[in-house]
């Protein structure tokens, strides 16, 4: 694991105005994350958790403070050069899949693949790989109805890391799934975080989960503090 870190967010703050008052969710938050780093995210509903990968995946802006993607500030950049980023350097996995419903897996992960220019021939040989790396190569032709949902969100796993972006983003990605399902499914997402040195923060409610990742954050006061 490098010494540098891959995310930073550097006293960011974000809040959303109701009708009688503001609502503070992020207030001089600070974090890094290490290349290769895996950490879990654990806090309360309503807490902030999407927020805070929202904000470090850019698809929300600070209101003040900023984020910082391999050393590059994000914060004062166009809409057109964050979503650049996002498709290329930043994998989001959700609690439910979205895979898309009228195409196959394969062509679910072949998708962002081929947004970003690749060719067919070659996307679809990535895609199958990454589908055989999380077991489910041999379902590649069925369509997310046809799979369970472990398969799934395995198949929304390896179109989150298709385009092998630097950091992988999860807002709990085993939370729809029973107990069994969601340990096998989580072995495979650490497998592929391990194997291919990406960094990954993952929100969960899991605390066995959580305790398998390099260490543990959580959010108080709109602070992002470290779990002992």
């Amino acid at each position: 694991m490098s010494a540098g870190p891959i995310l930073q967010l550097t006293s960011v703050g974000r809040r959303y105005n109701e009708i009688d008052r503001e609502l503070v969710i992020l207030d001089d938050a600070n974090f890094s994350l290490g290349k290769g780093e895996m950490v879990a995210l654990v806090a309360p509903s309503g807490a902030g958790k999407s927020t805070l990968l929202h904000t470090a995946g850019l698809l929300e802006r600070p209101d003040n403070g900023d984020v910082i993607l391999d050393g590059r500030a994000c914060g004062s950049l166009s809409d057109e050069e964050r979503t650049a980023i996002r498709r290329n350097d930043v994998g989001f996995v959700y609690q439910f899949h979205h895979l898309l419903p009228e195409f196959s897996a394969l062509e679910n992960v072949m998708m962002p693949q081929m947004i970003r220019g690749m060719k067919p021939r070659v996307a679809s040989e990535r895609a199958q790989q990454l589908l055989d790396y999380m077991k489910v190569g041999a379902r590649a032709s069925h369509r997310p109805s046809e799979l369970s949902g472990g398969e799934q969100q395995r198949v929304a796993i390896a179109r989150a890391v298709a385009n092998a972006p630097l950091v992988l983003l999860a807002d709990e990605p085993t939370g729809n799934l029973d107990p069994v399902t969601s340990s096998y499914v989580f072995e495979a997402l650490e497998a592929l975080v391990r194997q291919s040195g990406l960094s990954a923060l993952i929100a969960t409610h899991n605390q066995e989960l959580a305790r398998r990742m390099d260490r543990r954050v959580t959010l108080k006061d709109g602070k992002i503090v470290t779990v002992s």
